[in-house]
């Protein structure tokens, strides 16, 4: 991929390169620092995880300015607080979004769940003397900790060989400070000379792409494709992108004016700018079908002008046809 973005773009050194999550292996990351180039990347789920303690105290977060749209001021943006450690070998930003704080209660609450199972599981093995030795029971409280690092971190497991008890406890001050961080994604980078609100900004730039995959399979229908010869997928492909371009291009130019709508709110306010066909019948069966666009209202103005496009989607046009009867009876006829 770099050797293609190389060849596309130029890759120069001292350029920053954004990594999804699933492709931030240590290797990976060598082979950026091996073209010296830096990287902005979300640590992956078990990096996160030994960072937690790091963050746990609420001190020290900042909020990111997002301000709404100018022409929506109630505008709601979801809220993004982002906090600064820095290391020999990079530097880590702690983000929490608003947004993703209910399903990562979700998935914390369910293995926790799956936690406290597998801790009554374990109580009943030692109770009944199927686990005995010491050193196999701290042996499967390690297995558990190591399974369940999100949740088990909260909780203090102990072992009694006299009573012949395993037990646990919950820390509520920790388990409240894990509830206080849900919605919490780990950033790291090489470069220390960014702000943690620039390296999340920078990072940001990747949900664009992403939303730009989804735009393209949904909207544009770029998949499922259903087509059996090579050329007609690619010219598939070719119109989908395409069209993409031409999407980005109308976000760009209303935000260039001073307009910051995405094109989810051009496409709603456009469904209701058509093009109709007026069927009217005539004498001696015949019916004369007029094309043509519905008078636009004073918001599609508006945008048509900032666009700089015409009000009028097609000419008028008129066809006249005859109908099936009357194509029926004439066959009647000659026949």
């Amino acid at each position: 991929m770099l050797d293609l973005l190389d060849t596309r773009v130029g890759l120069k050194a001292g350029q920053t390169v954004v990594v999804d999550r699933g492709m931030a292996f240590d290797d990976n990351l060598a082979e950026l620092k091996s073209r010296k180039l830096h990287y902005v990347v979300a640590s992956r789920q078990s990096e996160r995880d030994t960072w937690l303690a790091e963050f746990e105290d609420l001190c020290g977060f900042e909020e990111v300015l997002r301000l709404p749209s100018p022409r929506n001021p109630f505008q709601k943006k979801s809220q993004i607080k982002v906090k600064l450690k820095r290391r020999e070998e990079g530097t880590y930003v702690l983000c929490i979004s608003s947004e993703r704080k209910e399903k990562d209660r979700a998935i914390r609450e369910k293995q926790e769940a799956r936690l406290q199972a597998a801790l009554k599981k374990l109580e009943a093995r030692v109770k009944q003397g199927r686990l005995v030795k010491p050193t196999k029971i701290g042996e499967a409280i390690g297995r558990l900790k190591e399974r369940y690092p999100r949740v088990a971190r909260y909780y203090e497991i102990t072992h009694d060989t006299q009573t012949k008890e395993c037990t646990w406890t919950l820390d509520q001050e920790k388990h409240h400070t894990a509830e206080q961080l849900d919605g919490s994604y780990l950033l790291k980078t090489d470069r220390t000379d960014l702000s943690a609100e620039d390296i999340w900004h920078i990072y940001s730039l990747l949900t664009r792409a992403e939303e730009a995959f989804r735009s393209m399979k949904s909207p544009l229908a770029e998949r499922p494709i259903f087509h059996q010869l090579e050329r007609r997928v690619e010219t598939h492909i070719f119109l989908c992108v395409l069209a993409y371009h031409l999407l980005v291009a109308i976000e760009k130019t209303r935000r260039d004016k001073g307009v910051h709508t995405s094109w989810g709110t051009v496409r709603d306010l456009l469904k209701t700018h058509q093009v109709a066909t007026i069927a009217l019948p005539a004498d001696r069966g015949a019916v004369l079908r007029i094309r043509k666009g519905t008078v636009p209202e004073p918001e599609h103005k508006e945008l048509y002008t900032l666009l700089d496009v015409p009000e009028r989607l097609i000419r008028p046009k008129k066809i006249w046809t005859q109908s099936p009867s009357q194509i029926v009876t004439k066959k009647i006829s000659t026949n």
